[in-house]
């Protein structure tokens, strides 16, 4: 993925690309990605999609936001999920209230249509992650975590769960045994080869299948690039 100007760290346009530029080189590599998971599910209908990486910075909440979005942008209807219910970003990234979301349906304060909120962008629906809760792991491997699931798959086409890093928490294992799929994230120069080998081998026995991984911040040189499209 191209990397992006270090100046725009703090611009959370920069997050959503693809909806503020779609027509953008890395709009059409999230596309890429999108179509790329359809073939490596092909067997199988993809409902629940689990988006993690082996440490913290490495883009993955950037990466499934935008992703969430193309496959919206796609005609599917979606439900994006900050299950990072101990750094959550959602709620800044599309600038949601997190005073009701997961953690609220999980404990059963409110119910899963009353705590999702509707994005500007057709199709896709989020949940943020609500109050964070002192015991997450429990929460995520819960019996009314997969009743969550089933009635979200009853909603929506596509539902993707922002998760914490593998390497720091056993959340992304523990929601991993619910989903059909899982994504690793990696960012270039950052990811350590250990780490992310390692971060595979803790999600190869959970129920999803990883499906792939998305290499990150990648630098790209601007003549080896060829983008096929109008201005």
């Amino acid at each position: 993925m191209a990397r992006r100007k270090r100046q725009f760290k703090n611009n959370t346009s920069r997050y959503l690309i693809t909806k503020v530029n779609p027509r953008s080189p890395i709009s059409e590599q999230f596309r890429t990605i999108r179509t790329n998971l359809q073939f490596a599910s092909v067997d199988e209908q993809l409902k629940t999609l689990l988006v993690t990486s082996s440490g913290p910075s490495e883009g993955k909440s950037s990466t499934v936001a935008n992703l969430a979005i193309v496959f919206a942008q796609s005609g599917k209807k979606v439900l994006l999920v900050d299950a990072d219910l101990r750094k959550p970003t959602l709620h800044y990234t599309f600038r949601l209230d997190n005073r009701k979301g997961l953690s609220s349906v999980l404990v059963g304060e409110l119910g899963l249509i009353q705590s999702i909120v509707p994005s500007d962008i057709d199709n896709l629906d989020l949940l943020a992650c609500g109050p964070i809760p002192p015991n997450p792991s429990e929460l995520l491997g819960s019996k009314v975590m997969g009743m969550l699931i089933n009635e979200a798959s009853e909603l929506y086409d596509l539902i993707v769960f922002d998760t914490p890093p593998v390497l720091a928490v056993t959340d992304a294992q523990i929601l991993a045994d619910q989903c059909d799929g899982a994504l690793l994230v990696v960012r270039s120069k950052q990811t350590e080869y250990e780490a992310a080998q390692k971060a595979q081998e803790l999600l190869n026995p959970a129920k999803a299948k990883l499906l792939g991984a998305v290499l990150n911040d990648r630098e790209q040189k601007k003549a080896s690039y060829y983008y096929y499209g109008t201005n």
